[in-house]
């Protein structure tokens, strides 16, 4: 018996260094990250690809969540790190 999905998470497959993957993030992630995506001129494919290249050990969805909280807080203050 499998465990029935958590509200609000979606789980979506993505090639990155030519092997599948899936990655389940809140439907506000994938929001957020499309639209990151889209400002930076790649496919959500090609970003989720450079989070898990530089995510040093962490686990993709807790990486992908993490940056994407850093580019709003670059936004927000203006930061460029």
């Amino acid at each position: 018996m499998s465990a029935a999905p958590q509200p609000g998470i979606v789980k979506r497959s993505v090639s990155i260094a030519g092997h599948r993957t899936s990655i389940s993030l809140e439907t506000e992630f994938w929001e957020a990250l499309q639209t990151l995506a889209r400002s930076r001129g790649q496919s959500v494919q090609a970003l989720v690809g450079a989070v898990d290249a530089a995510r040093e050990g962490r686990n993709l969805s807790s990486a992908i969540r993490v940056f994407i909280l850093e580019a709003c807080q670059t936004t927000t203050t203006g930061r460029m790190d």
